[in-house]
């Protein structure tokens, strides 16, 4: 290695390379180089020439590893007095960006090592300070996403996410068309959601036709204040789960009603009331059956969530408004105050599930979109900036992005 020739790893036009130093102990190269005089010195903020040199500076920075040594260029380069900045600039060698410890290049490599593998594994594989690895990819993510990119947008999705214990939520929005990540916000109050909309133009508002959600009044109010013409769609997964919570209210009252024998029964029955039911093993049908013929209450809970799935199905309005009905009738005489509930919040929220009929959306797609941002999460155990995490995401989901 000391015999070799290495100009030609440095395509660098600007500078001139002195000299090469192998430290064979520590596996470093050290290359020393000094600007090119052939060329005039430009600024790096303008572009343009300048030839009032105002100091001369060094600098050690690092640049990609050549087989097992890592390489460090040594590189001279000059202050200027840029009279289109009229200010002291930096002069652009091609080499390194200013207040960068690293060469263009190898910036380039971290970031793009940054969307397979998490910051620590990155910073133990080049030897780097976490915080490089991690400031490096976040001024490349930067670039791309800080801008909420609002072109297009005609289906929307929204959710929330944890991302700490303690009801710590983030809320998510999607374009339910492309499944790209649009907007990430902290917490899940109707002001998360206004700053959405507050970034959109009139125009880009009146694109947008309809918003997938579950029953949360604060994204509601949101909605209704920012885009009042945008049909809002209530997410079928999310009013069955709140059903569910039902269920097992009323076997819990069920079963202290219940004499003894029944109520060995009733043991065991908790998650199987809540499957559903093509999931059912055969013994487990039969534990249902045997339930549901000592219990009337609990065969009409049953049957109640079977026909709450089925509204979901209908394609007309009036179908739909019709089968809510009959719902409702059906579920009175269940005579339990949780129940009684459930029917004044699907009576309040009854036009969001008749908007089902007109678009035939859910926030299924981004159930599985949170899935993937918790193992995002996850794999760094956590994110505390919560601006990187959010470009991490945005990343994650580019769909214009091939190598995602």
């Amino acid at each position: 290695m000391p015999n070799m020739n290495i100009r030609h790893y440095f395509p660098f036009r600007r500078v001139k390379i002195l000299n090469q130093v192998i430290e064979t102990k520590e596996n470093r190269v050290m290359i020393n180089m000094v600007p090119n005089n052939r060329f005039t010195p430009v600024c790096h903020v303008c572009g343009k020439p300048s030839r009032h040199v105002h100091a001369h500076e060094t600098r050690q920075v690092r640049d990609l590893p050549m087989a097992a040594f890592s390489v460090w260029l040594v590189c001279q380069y000059r202050k200027l007095l840029c009279n289109t900045c009229s200010k002291i600039t930096t002069e652009d060698l091609g080499v390194f960006n200013p207040y960068q410890r690293v060469t263009v290049r190898m910036a380039i490599y971290i970031h793009e090592l940054c969307k397979m593998l998490t910051v620590k594994e990155v910073a133990e594989h080049l030897n780097l300070d976490w915080k490089t690895v991690k400031n490096i990819d976040k001024a490349f993510l930067m670039e791309q996403y800080a801008q909420t990119d609002y072109r297009n947008l005609r289906i929307l999705a929204v959710d929330e996410i944890a991302i700490r214990k303690g009801h710590k939520y983030m809320t998510v929005v999607l374009d339910y068309e492309t499944g790209r990540v649009v907007w990430m916000g902290k917490d899940r109050s109707s002001d998360t959601l206004k700053e959405f909309f507050k970034g959109m133009s009139e125009e880009q508002k009146q694109n947008l036709d309809a918003i997938a959600m579950d029953m949360w009044n604060p994204f509601i109010r949101a909605v209704r204040e920012s885009v009042p013409h945008v049909k809002i769609v209530f997410d079928f997964f999310h009013v069955v789960s709140a059903f569910n919570k039902v269920i097992d209210k009323v076997r819990i009252s069920e079963f202290n009603n219940a004499a003894k024998e029944d109520q060995e029964v009733f043991k065991g029955s908790k998650y199987l009331l809540l499957k559903n039911r093509p999931n059912l093993k055969t013994d487990e049908k039969a534990h249902l059956k045997k339930l549901q013929d000592i219990n009337k209450n609990i065969f009409t809970m049953m049957l109640l969530k079977e026909n709450l799935k089925r509204i979901w199905k209908y394609q007309k309005r009036g179908w739909a408004d019709n089968a809510i009905d009959i719902w409702c009738t059906l579920a009175h005489q269940i005579e339990h105050p949780e129940v009684e509930r459930f029917i004044g919040r699907l009576e309040r929220y009854r036009y969001g599930i008749l908007n089902h009929c007109e678009y035939p959306i859910h926030t299924s797609r981004l159930e599985g979109v949170n899935n993937k941002i918790k193992v995002i999460k996850r794999k760094a155990y956590g994110y505390h900036d919560k601006l990187y995490f959010t470009l991490k995401v945005k990343q994650a989901f580019d769909t214009t992005n091939d190598s995602n």
